[in-house]
């Protein structure tokens, strides 16, 4: 009778959350594909929504004239003025843009750094990123 071996394999993976899922980072970076894609739901980046939902409130608040300024606002918030104008821009997002966010289909690349840095202002250009 010979002794039982055992096999330790090592597989360098890395597991990161994109788009309000986990996904499997291969070791040169690249994003491996998910085994079923079709049963697991999209979910909602839960950072993207509630800066969106920030971003609509405060627009909503200026435009009712509960504020007078960016600066006002930033300042009643506790934010930096320059943070609360970026994420005003958000409520300037194509439609298209907005609902794939909400229903979690936006693409894997996309953060909330990502649009409060570099976002084109004209709609079909939002949608082709």
């Amino acid at each position: 009778m010979s002794q039982a071996t055992s096999i330790t394999v090592h597989v360098p993976l890395n597991l990161q959350r994109r788009g309000g899922r986990k996904v499997v980072i291969a070791p040169d970076g690249s994003v491996l594909p998910q085994a079923r894609p079709s049963l697991v739901p999209p979910t909602a980046d839960p950072v993207l929504v509630k800066a969106l939902a920030r971003a609509f409130r405060w627009k909503r608040m200026l435009d009712e004239g509960r504020y007078a300024s960016v600066q006002e606002l930033a300042a009643e918030q506790k934010v930096d003025r320059g943070y609360a104008g970026r994420l005003l821009r958000l409520t300037l997002l194509a439609p298209a843009v907005l609902e794939a966010i909400l229903d979690g289909r936006q693409p894997d690349g996309l953060s909330l750094d990502g649009l409060l840095t570099s976002v084109p202002t004209v709609w079909q250009d939002q949608t082709r990123l």
